[in-house]
């Protein structure tokens, strides 16, 4: 029983932390005007989470090498629970943003640790399971985190975002402080590497502060956006010459001479630019050009999602079964281009269930690649470089989710304006169809009594707000293809995997999310 409870609460803060990385996307036009500041700087809301994530992630085996496991794990939780109340309390902006940070610097091990403790609660001949366990939390976080802000933003007020944390976080920290125990073996960190977090710091944080931030101001026409590339690119060939020679690097870069891991890496990059960009997507479609409420949202994600459990258990029994990893990410991410096919495919007239059933494809299809790519992870690394070959898979995995969103977000906006430009072209004299158009819609105002000039005035406006939305649904059409696209790009990359040894059993040791 004790061990049930703690994999509950453990699995419990894990998805807690991944809800936080998308729950206040729908609130930050509520926040602009609550705190007086405009959206842009509301946005750093989001960003400076996802770049306390990103610096901490990597280092969290150095951290828990360095404090203890069990005093980190439950003084991350602490913080994250007390940085979740300030957030809440925040009275401007950049006090927010800052405990944002903050909370974002707790969160780090809720993610990290969760995993290897989910693991040790398993028999080893258990440990696929395990991972389809903890994989839950991956899928239901980030696609339950948009629908729950927009409700709780429409019926109460988006401190409430926050506060919500604090129960959870408090009962998590009390359920691990009386339950959570030191591993039995420990490995003791001899020094700090410095020289190797402050690098890592400026790198990843320039970095991450490009992927966020470039869409909104317009990537280098801002001097900003160009210092912090320039940055990130120097601050991250220091940072991997200098792991490589120093003896106690904080970030053991060398478990990436294995091939798989590698590879691992990369397909776990690409599967975090999917899982982001879709649950980015998806709600803004629904919403905007489908006009669903938040709560009809999250029922058209929901089949998805629980299928998807569904999906991580089976993949997890397939492994122990002697199924090939390499088959099954295949097979999942043939399933996830599929789905973005179809989305590409979709107008106005879409119905709900049509939407529901794609999005199982994407559900499924992601969850058929979470299990594989942990074994394929840890598939010829050694036992002892398990936690760092899993701890730079979660920092792909976040930085495949921020291109992700860069990605998708630069290309609405430059499809949106060629798609106008197309549309408007054909707005003339010479075309006869929008003549008698612009016709029926000024007659149409007119027989409600609206005087001619003005009803020629708002027939304007009506079919500018008819090009508008469809603008809009045909540059979603080719985000969703343009995300197809990478994981078509990605799927013969499998082909370079080095294949288990004749004998070798399969099994996981450390999730990779």
């Amino acid at each position: 029983m004790k061990r049930i409870l703690l994999l509950i609460t453990v699995i419990a803060a894990a998805v807690m932390e991944l809800i936080d990385t998308s729950i206040v996307n729908v609130a930050l036009s509520h926040m602009s005007g609550n705190l007086g500041a405009t959206l842009e700087d509301t946005s750093w809301v989001i960003t400076a989470y996802a770049i306390a994530n990103v610096i901490i992630i990597p280092i969290t085996s150095f951290l828990v090498n360095k404090l203890g496991r069990r005093n980190y794990y439950i003084g991350s939780i602490i913080a994250f629970t007390f940085f979740s109340f300030m957030c809440g309390q925040a009275s401007n902006i950049w006090l927010l943003v800052t405990f944002r940070f903050l909370q974002g610097i707790g969160g780090g091990a809720l993610l990290s640790v969760s995993q290897v403790i989910v693991f040790e609660l398993f028999p080893k001949e258990k440990q696929n399971i395990a991972s389809a366990l903890f994989g839950v939390g991956v899928f239901v976080g980030p696609t339950i985190g948009p629908t729950l802000g927009g409700y709780i933003t429409e019926f109460y007020d988006w401190p409430w975002i926050f506060y919500i944390n604090i129960p959870i976080g408090i009962v998590a920290a009390s359920i691990c402080y009386a339950l959570l125990k030191e591993p039995e073996v420990r490995v003791k960190s001899t020094s700090v590497d410095w020289a190797g977090i402050i690098l890592l710091a400026i790198g990843i944080g320039s970095l991450q502060t490009v992927l966020e931030r470039g869409e909104t101001d317009d990537w280098f026409e801002a001097g900003y956006i160009i210092f912090l590339s320039v940055t990130a690119f120097f601050g991250l060939l220091l940072f991997v010459w200098w792991e490589l020679t120093t003896p106690n690097p904080v970030v053991n870069l060398r478990v990436l001479k294995s091939r798989n891991l590698s590879l691992a890496a990369v397909m776990t990059f690409v599967s975090g630019v999917g899982l982001f960009s879709s649950v980015f997507l998806t709600p803004v479609f629904a919403q905007r050009l489908l006009n669903f409420t938040p709560t009809q949202t999250g029922l058209l994600l929901l089949p998805g999602a629980i299928l998807a459990i569904g999906g991580l258990i089976i993949s997890a029994r397939l492994l122990q079964r002697g199924i090939s990893p390499i088959v099954m990410i295949t097979l999942g991410m043939s399933m996830f281009i599929l789905f973005s096919w179809q989305m590409s495919g979709y107008n106005l007239d879409v119905s709900a269930g049509g939407l529901t059933n794609t999005l199982i494809l994407r559900g499924v299809g992601l969850a058929m690649i979470t299990v594989p790519l942990s074994v394929l992870a840890v598939s010829s690394l050694a036992p002892a470089d398990f936690a760092q070959g899993a701890a730079l898979n979660n920092m792909m995995r976040q930085l495949g989710g921020s291109f992700g969103l860069a990605m998708v977000n630069t290309y609405l906006a430059n499809r949106n304006a060629v798609h106008r430009s197309d549309l408007v072209s054909n707005i003339t004299p010479d075309n006869p169809a929008a003549v008698k158009r612009l016709a029926d819609y000024t007659q149409f105002f007119i027989s409600k009594g609206t005087g001619a000039v003005e009803a020629h005035t708002k027939a304007l406006r009506l079919i500018d707000a008819n090009i508008v939305k469809q603008t809009s649904l045909l540059s979603f059409n080719d985000a969703y293809l343009l995300v197809g696209i990478v994981f078509l790009v990605a799927l013969p990359l499998l082909l370079l995997a080095t294949p288990k040894k004749k004998g070798q059993q399969v099994k996981v040791v450390l999730a990779d999310h």
